[in-house]
């Protein structure tokens, strides 16, 4: 039987992508889906995985949800988070998808500190969708995920010698911009 992906055989290699590369890698993942699964702790501690639509700035994303939701309610009592962002799945090859660790925090409408996820925010789909107007942006309030650690997986990266799962860290102020692991 012919291999489609002969590169996909035999051990993965195990060179880490330049970071300026990576982030790429990322940024294009983000910009180019709107759906996470997001993961919250529950008050007994067990897990709770709910889909949400999301935008992006930089390596934050970022949704509304009521304050009254599990997930809001959960993110106020225990702020650590995960998400999980896939591009959809054909086999091995297309194999592609973002694990965000981080810290989750919600911004009221009129916190000065939403103007730019607002401006973000592609809530007038959804608007449409709705039957709203597209004169009265929402009023509810936006959860931002702060990213301290990323695991991007393409499998695609074998191709050229690299690792398939990557992993992005925050710089260290004063660091310089060379790739970490």
């Amino acid at each position: 039987m012919p291999l489609t992906n002969p590169w996909l055989t035999g051990p993965a290699p195990d060179a880490v992508l330049p970071r300026e590369q990576l982030e790429e890698r990322i940024l294009n993942l983000l910009s180019s889906h709107n759906l996470a699964v997001v993961a919250t702790v529950m008050p007994d501690g067990s897990p709770a995985a709910t889909p949400v639509r999301y935008s992006s700035l930089g390596f934050e994303i970022f949704w509304t949800s009521w304050n009254a939701s599990a997930k809001s309610r959960n993110l106020r009592r225990d702020p650590r988070v995960s998400a999980g962002i896939v591009a959809p799945l054909v086999g091995q090859a297309s194999s592609r998808g973002l694990q965000v660790f981080g810290t989750a925090r919600t911004l009221e409408r009129d916190d000065p500190q939403a103007g730019d996820y607002w401006e973000a925010m592609r809530w007038q789909s959804d608007h449409v969708e709705r039957g709203l107007g597209l004169d009265a942006p929402p009023t509810d309030p936006l959860t931002i995920i702060t990213p301290h650690r990323m695991l991007y997986t393409e499998h695609w990266l074998r191709r050229s010698g690299f690792c398939p799962r990557q992993t992005w860290r925050p710089l260290a102020e004063g660091a310089s911009p060379i790739h970490q692991t």
